[in-house]
């Protein structure tokens, strides 16, 4: 059982929003809660905890140099994604990830590559790479994960057989779901049974957390495989659902 912090980044800001609305058009996108402080600052009381596997996620253009600052701030002890391709992810382990995070680029179009997974693992290391296979569900009833920031629905189902292909070509999983992130609903119960029964690697969900039982809740759902991040039900970002300092005493460290 353990709970990961995250920080969302968008336009260089620390921000909560609805996961399904996020677009490139801002007056489409429902945000919950937009932080005065720095990604920094967050990083730094993350590290005054230890808390270790957490994210850093750039949601779209124009969070390059606050992610960076961030994990400089914490070295090796949170994860980075958004935008990260072969090219560039080496650059954010040597400038301080412990992991790279990575959906859109294994895809081409809507078919995953495996290809691309290798020359991913390839860059740096199975070892340091985070497959991140986000999904929405689909009106035939499973899971389909979901790339260029949760928009577009591609054909890969998330099942056993999805998580088999991956397990050697990285270190952990991440999912969110993006039907409920944002939120603060509750978690979808059924995809935590579903990734409980199908995960290989250690896996991180993420997504309508709503209060700090939700920590066991998806414990008991996975059989303890699974991981929780809480975000817009923190107080530290304007939730009222889960004090930060008791979800941080669940948290992964050393």
């Amino acid at each position: 059982m353990a709970f990961r912090p995250c920080i969302d980044l968008r336009n260089g800001l620390v921000v909560q929003i609805v996961g399904g609305t996020l677009s490139d058009d801002d007056s489409q996108v429902r945000t919950n809660f937009v932080s005065e402080r720095s990604a920094t600052d967050f990083t730094r009381l993350y590290a005054a905890d230890g808390l270790l596997g957490g994210h850093v996620i750039m949601l779209g253009p124009g969070n390059e140099q606050a992610a960076r600052e961030a994990l400089a701030a914490y070295p090796k002890g949170l994860q980075v994604g958004g935008g990260i391709n072969p090219d560039n992810a080496l650059s954010y382990v040597e400038g301080g990830a412990s992991h790279v995070i990575v959906t859109s680029y294994l895809f081409d179009g809507s078919r995953l590559s495996l290809d691309r997974v290798k020359r991913m693992a390839d860059a740096v290391g199975a070892g340091r790479l985070v497959i991140d296979v986000s999904c929405r569900r689909t009106p035939a009833g499973d899971y389909r994960v979901a790339t260029n920031r949760w928009q577009t629905v591609t054909d890969t189902v998330v099942d056993g057989d999805l998580f088999e292909s991956l397990q050697d070509y990285c270190a952990e999983f991440l999912v969110h779901a993006a039907d409920v992130e944002g939120q603060c609903r509750g978690i979808d119960q059924e995809l935590v049974v579903q990734l409980g029964g199908a995960v290989t690697r250690p896996t991180t969900y993420a997504g309508g957390a709503k209060a700090l039982d939700d920590i066991a809740l998806v414990q008991d759902l996975s059989g303890g495989k699974v991981d929780l991040t809480i975000g817009s039900a923190l107080d530290i970002f304007g939730g009222s659902g889960v004090r930060y300092v008791d979800a941080a005493r669940l948290g992964v460290r050393e």
